[in-house]
């Protein structure tokens, strides 16, 4: 544990505190600073915030919608006008829906919240950190069609054409049946080929990404009915192949934060539920590839005002 010094020279920014694996791991990191809690919910993030004051320790909370590019453009000069040692920021904020839905800028909001959004976010917070710090983004092995766990329950993998195709929510054929998985897939693809992207591009700072393992209990396909998300979190991540991958969010957290407050200088590493290193799809590990999604990312943005 950190003595109290340290703990107050730093603070860590979160997106998606408010429940599941982001509420456990505000917790965690609340133990090694301030926390500056970042999500929509005005209430829910007070309920957080107030938890962890609770506890003798330290956090703000910040409103930002992370599916809505101007609300995290005034997020991030919120944040800025704290003026507070930001040692690390994790992308956690992320969604699920089966049902098609569009964001504010009327985009896919898989697709908005989970890539576009915590690109740009990332990009905005990029300028803020000082050399050494650390940004971590939960991603999802489901991008690599050739994940087992995926493929037995009818994942295809990450479906990319392009940013402005996955806008519209088109993607490759031949994809899932399931509601919403290349959605999820394709924006999930899209932010870890843009994280390794980062990581060589700014060597400055530390971009790496967790995949946090099969969790019951996060939230994502929250509308999906409940005989389903009995069958998936009690019965099927259960039994093999599935079991060795099960987590909780309680596990996941304190995985992430490790990686998070990691001294260890480490870069574009992908770690598994464990915090082992592991690889992603061979598409996503393609530099290539990644600096194609990167290129194509910025260039939308740019095109569209919000």
């Amino acid at each position: 544990m950190q003595n109290r010094k340290d703990v107050s020279d730093k603070a860590y920014v979160i997106t998606g505190p408010t429940s599941g694996i982001g509420y456990e791991t505000a917790l965690e990191l609340a133990k090694h600073g301030m926390v500056i809690l970042v999500g929509r919910n005005p209430g829910k993030l007070q309920v957080v915030e107030k938890t962890i004051k609770e506890r003798g320790q330290n956090a703000v909370s910040v409103v930002c919608d992370i599916s809505d590019m101007t609300s995290i453009q005034k997020a991030v000069s919120e944040i800025k006008k704290l003026d507070l040692p930001i040692a690390g920021v994790l992308n956690n904020a992320g969604v699920m829906p089966t049902k098609p839905a569009i964001s504010k800028q009327g985009w896919e909001l898989t697709f908005a919240t989970n890539h576009l959004g915590t690109f740009l976010f990332t990009e905005l917070m990029t300028p803020l950190l000082p050399d050494g710090a650390t940004i971590v983004s939960i991603a999802s092995a489901v991008e690599d069609p050739e994940r087992k766990p995926a493929k037995v329950i009818g994942m295809r993998g990450g479906r990319y054409i392009s940013v402005e195709a996955s806008a519209k929510g088109e993607w490759k054929e031949g994809g899932s049946k399931l509601p919403g998985a290349d959605a999820y897939a394709t924006s999930k693809q899209a932010l870890l080929a843009s994280l390794l992207y980062f990581s060589r591009e700014t060597p400055r700072l530390h971009f790496n990404a967790v995949e946090p393992g099969i969790t019951p209990g996060t939230g994502l396909g929250g509308d999906a009915n409940r005989f389903m998300h009995f069958l998936f979190s009690q019965i099927i991540t259960r039994i093999p192949p599935f079991a060795k991958y099960r987590s909780t969010p309680q596990k996941a957290a304190k995985v992430i934060a490790k990686i998070l407050i990691s001294q260890s200088g480490g870069t574009g590493i992908y770690y598994d539920e464990k915090g082992q290193p592991m690889i992603g799809s061979d598409l996503v590990r393609n530099p290539e590839f990644q600096e194609k999604v990167v290129s194509e990312t910025r260039a939308f943005l740019s095109r569209n005002s919000f």
